[in-house]
This record gives C-alpha cells, structure tokens and sequence, in this order.
C-alpha cells in the first residue's frame, strides 16, 4: 500500500539481487528477506494476490515428517504492504504422523538505496545495522525488523518450532519505517471512489475492474503536510509519487467513480503550480509540475539529474484543465471549481505564453538545463520522436496530441470562465480556433495522418504512432478526419498486437520492445478506446478494448505499465516488458474506461442534462455498472445486447438524452 510496495519472486523470496525488495517513499527498506528452513529453501509451488496489498506465497518442506509421495509439511507466507512499511505471517502446518522439529529463519538485509540507483542496476553503499540489532538508518530514515518471538541472530530472525501430528503454528515479523523526510505518505481515510458491480457478457470484463481496482486502492497518496487531498502514484515501484500527467489522466479516467480523487489530484498539483521562470527546474508561472521526490533524481547511467520538484512536462497543464472542466461536470461541487479558477486561469495564460516560446502558436518543448528529459510528452524516452524513416527530430519538438489537449483546454477553461462570470471565454473560444486552423494546415502528411509532431524547423514528423489517437474526443478534428484517424489505428500496423502499438510496425524505428516506438501501453489504448467510443466509432474502440481483455488474464487481471507489440497471431499471449511498474495506476484505471466507454455516461450535472450514448451495436455485448456516480449519486447504467442503454437511480432534476 503506497507508499510502500514490495518486489520478490514467485517463491516469495526477497533475495539480495536486482531489483528485488521492499521500498518506502523512494527508499529500499528490505533488500533481502529470505526464509530458510533448517538452512534450506522450502519448494516454492504457488503464489497468488489475496487483496488490496496482500500476496500469499505457499511452499513444501519435503524433507520433513514422513518418507511418502504425499508432501507433508506446508509453508504459507501471507505478506501485506502497510502505511509504515511490511508484516508477514508465516504458517507452517504439519499433517505428518510423527512430530517434527524445525529451525525457521528469516535472513534479512537493508541497503536504504535510492530508487533510481535500484532502477540502474547500481550496487548501493552498505548500510550497518544500529547496536547489534536489526535496525538501519540513514538520510533520516529507520528501519527496525522485529519477530514475534524470534531470538536475533547476526541478520537472522530465529524461531525454534516443534509441530505434533496435525498441529501448526504462526509466525510474525514486520518492518517498521520512520521517514520524516517522506515527501508523500499513506491517506488516512476510506478510499475516495465507489467500487462498482460490473456485469458484462464478457466475463473478463469484471475480473479486470475488479482487481484494477483492488491495485488503485494500493496507489493511494498524500502530499505530506496535506492529508485531506489524495491523488494516485503512478506506479509501482519506480513512480509511487505525484506525477503531474500520470496522476491527473488517472483521475480523469476515475470520473465515473466519483469527483474526490479529481479534486485531491487538482488540489495536489495547484498548491505547487509554478509561479517563477527556473531554467533547471522548468517552473514557469502556471505550468503544473511533472514530478515530485525528496530530493535530487539522478541517473547515473544517462546523466539525467532532476530536482526534487520538476516541471518538465509539455502536457501536465492543459491536462490539469481538462481535469477540472470534466470533474466539474461529472458534478464537483461549485465551491470547489471556484477555490481552483485562479489556477485555472494562470494554467491558461500559460499555454499562450511559455508554453509558445517562437510564438507560432503551438505548444512545444526543449530541454535548456541539459540534464532533464529530452522528451516531455507522455513518451517521455529520448529516442521517442522519430520519423518515419527512423531518423530522430531534432527539438524544440511540438506534438501532436499536446495540441489537441490544449484546443480542448482552451474550449474547457472558456466554458468554465462564462458559467463562473469570469472574463475572457471568447478570447480562448478564439485561440482553440485558430489552433484547429493551425493544425489542419501544418501536421498533416501526405499519408493522409497526422504527424507525430514538428521538429525544430518545423517539419512534420511523420511517423505513424498511437499519438494521433490522442486527438479524438479533443474537438480539434472535424467528423472526416477523426474518421480517417480511426481508420488508420484500426489498421494491423497499428492494432495487430494485445492493444494499440505505440508505433506503426511499417515504420523503421519500429520495435516491439521499444518503450515509446512499438510496445503497447494499456493507459495509451484506453485513452484512444474513449476518444474512439465519444466520436462515434465504436467498433474501432471495442477492437482494441478487446486486445486489453485478452492481454490482462495472462497478467492475472492486472494490467502492466506496458507490454510488448508483437503480433498476436505471432505470439499467442503478451509478452513482458522488462522493469514494467505493475500495478500502475493509469494502467489500472483502463477498466474503468472500457466499461465507461461502453456505456456512454457522459452527464453535465451544471446542465442538468445526462447524454447515454453507448458504443453502437453493444460490441463489448451486454455490460452493467452498478456504482456509477453522478452529482454524488450512485447509479446503475447498462447496455443491453441489442445496444439499448439505461439508468436507474438517477436524481429527478436530471434529464436523459439517449442517443445509442
């Protein structure tokens, strides 16, 4: 449970190698825990999830009790992730005719490593445990393991256990984590959105909400200092920790669980909006931040060096409007949006300031400290803007989707500026539509797509990438070409894997295990399914809403940061990417989205109005949610196997619009 997680293998062994180990707050707390039996390792014969924040791990103790083919002794290890850091239960139970004696072990370690030296695959600097006893500290951190009734025995939790036939017993040890420097820590309250019955005739359908958001429920953070406003951490292990754009989409995407999270993951982001212009940082007034940590980032095997509070993201901003307008109407209070319309406001005059330093009119990025991101998109890798032919864009680099976010920021910050009595909604009425101009003139290929982005002499960058599926639903493309996009990311270069490829397979930069250039990433796809599903095509989205559903069963329900873009009929099942955060929150969200984008729930609770448009056809079959939430009353929406849609629940002064 954020902001502690746990990685070990399937044996559940936490040994002292890679990137195995329990992490609190951007620190290794466990860097090894290893239980032996009389010296050995029991053998390892199941692993399964049992909750939010619990793994159970069972194995045999075969050398033990009776000489039969039957095993005889059995080890359970049931680990839960808490707030303060980690508890195990060890049961050992024994169904042998004659007694056995045993010594049990827990063989432990702390390094204290920082998350990013973990990440490169660098050896920490040894940590020595404080006064002979298993406990570590350093930075300001301790660490303290403790067994019940266990005797310390150099790093070793010790128990002496003697079993009578069919006679078992439990032992405990936890870890014990005080971090006053923590910039982030675990929210005190129930978690801040409803838990939905989700039905469908597709039964993965359900499975997948339902462990989704078991892992949501894990992701679960406040700033320090600030407990009455949660947000989600990106993901585990490497990202448990406010990300201006994987925090806000994640919200976005929870809309239909409630308004909550929305305004925690606002409020969050507003407090540390930029007020300054800081070169190293990438703070400029009204940008919103990318990431927070307790101190310096650094990557040693790339150079790259961030501060604690870094603002280099293109996309965090407008995103943070959008997130506010769309929260607004899923019916967050008034009091609310108004507290937040001053930020609102500086993120907006951003856009057409800072964020346009050439003064074209389009958002775009560079990295002038040299020692930040190079990209500062959601594909944030160096080598993730290229075109067609491979070659890399040289930056300022303006992409695509950003355009759209801020078209549809634009309109979003106008709406909300005319409902509030604030001035201004016509002048960015007019700015969206000169970006529509702008962007109809200048990203369009001769493929027929748009591009990628335009690189530093403003040449179209015309790779073929899942980018462009970013700009449905924005409103910066008329009906036609949100058509022709549709087409082009249905086509199998784009869609022929477990989800949509972030890259076209007939581009030469192409690589399936690429991080940005070919893999697939589930937030990614499911971003494109809602943009797909509210213009109208729904058979494209339920295609790659389809891909989703096969690609989480193999991953036990539990969508990874990403997966790779083979072809399915070249593979069978998903393959891994390696170092993937799982879970990871936006990840997760994409159940919701599936089910939301089914359903077609788009309410205007200021309008008073309640718009059911589901996919035409039901493509994705019958689906019910019971535990929507609109204007904070939980209803149930469903859609039939013919596609007619209905709602239960829903408050009187509400009219419905159906038009599926």
């Amino acid at each position: 449970m954020a902001p502690t997680s746990a990685l070990s293998g399937a044996d559940g062994q936490i040994r002292a190698a890679g990137v195995q180990g329990a992490f609190h707050a951007d620190r290794r707390v466990v860097s090894e825990a290893v239980l032996l039996i009389d010296g050995r390792e029991a053998e390892p014969i199941a692993h399964a999830a049992a909750g939010p924040g619990r793994s159970r791990f069972t194995s045999l103790a075969r050398w033990l009790g009776d000489v039969q083919p039957d095993p005889v002794v059995r080890v359970d290890r049931l680990r839960e992730i808490r707030a303060y850091g980690m508890a195990e239960e060890i049961t050992i139970a024994s169904t042998a005719t004659m007694p056995v004696v045993m010594t049990v072990a827990m063989r432990v370690d702390c390094d204290l490593a920082a998350i990013e030296t973990v990440k490169s695959g660098y050896a920490a600097e040894p940590v020595t445990p404080v006064g002979g006893e298993l406990t570590w500290a350093s930075g300001g951190t301790t660490v303290a393991m403790t067994g019940e009734g266990a005797e310390v025995h150099g790093r070793e939790l010790r128990w002496e256990v003697a079993l009578k036939p069919g006679e078992s017993t439990t032992l405990c040890w936890r870890v014990m984590v005080t971090d006053p420097a923590a910039v982030v820590a675990a929210p005190a309250g129930p978690v801040e959105w409803t838990r939905p019955e989700v039905k469908a005739t597709d039964r993965r359908l359900g499975r997948l909400v339902a462990q989704s958001l078991d892992d949501l429920a894990g992701l679960r953070l406040t700033e320090t200092g600030h407990p009455a406003d949660t947000f989600l951490g990106a993901g585990v292990p490497w990202f448990l920790t406010v990300f201006g754009r994987d925090s806000l989409w994640a919200a976005r995407m929870l809309l239909p669980l409630g308004t909550d999270l929305a305004r925690g993951t606002l409020r969050v982001l507003a407090r540390r909006q930029g007020v300054k212009h800081d070169p190293l940082t990438g703070e400029a007034p009204g940008k919103i931040m990318h990431e927070l940590r307790r101190g310096e980032f650094v990557v040693p095997v790339n150079g790259l060096r961030l501060p604690a509070a870094y603002y280099g993201t293109i996309d965090a901003t407008p995103l943070w409007i959008g997130l506010l307008h769309d929260a607004w109407r899923w019916g967050l209070p008034e009091g609310e949006v108004e507290a937040l319309l001053p930020a609102m406001e500086a993120a907006l005059s951003w856009l057409a300031t800072d964020a346009d330093p050439d003064g074209d009119g389009f958002l775009e990025y560079i990295d002038v400290s040299g020692r930040g991101l190079a990209n500062q998109g959601w594909k944030d890798s160096g080598d993730s803007v290229r075109f067609r032919d491979g070659s890399l864009a040289d930056p300022p680099i303006a992409l695509a989707e950003v355009q759209g976010y801020a078209y549809e920021a634009a309109v979003k910050g106008a709406a909300i500026l005319d409902a509030f009595g604030r001035p201004g909604g016509d002048v960015w009425r007019a700015y969206a539509a000169a970006m529509a101009t702008r962007f109809r003139e200048r990203f369009w290929v001769e493929g027929g797509y748009p591009a990628l982005a335009l690189d530093r002499d403003k040449r179209p960058v015309d790779a073929l990438t899942s980018n462009i599926g970013h700009l449905l639903g924005t409103g910066i493309l008329n009906h036609e070409e949100s058509a022709r996009v549709a087409s082009f990311l249905a086509s199998p270069e784009m869609s022929a894997g477990f989800g949509l490829r972030t890259m076209s397979s007939a581009d030469k930069g192409f690589s399936p295990l690429s991080y940005h250039c070919g893999s697939v990433w589930p937030h990614d796809t499911a971003v494109v399914i809602a943009g797909l599903a509210r213009d109208g095509f729904g058979a494209e989205a339920a295609a790659l809403a389809e891909g989703l559903l096969a690609a989480a069963e193999p991953f036990e329900n539990r969508l990874p940061e990403l997966l790779s873009g083979d072809a399915r009929d070249a593979v069978g099942r998903p393959v891994p990417y390696p170092a993937s955060c799982r879970p990871q929150a936006w990840s997760a969200a994409a159940a919701v989205v599936i089910t939301h984008a089914a359903l077609g729930l788009y309410p205007d609770v200021p309008g008073g109005t309640v718009d059911l448009r589901p996919m035409a056809g039901a493509p994705l079959g019958a689906v019910t949610a019971d535990g929507f939430v609109v204007a904070g009353t939980p209803v149930s929406v469903s859609v039939d196997a013919a596609g007619a849609a209905e709602i239960d629940r829903l408050p009187d002064r509400f009219t419905v619009v159906t038009t599926g």
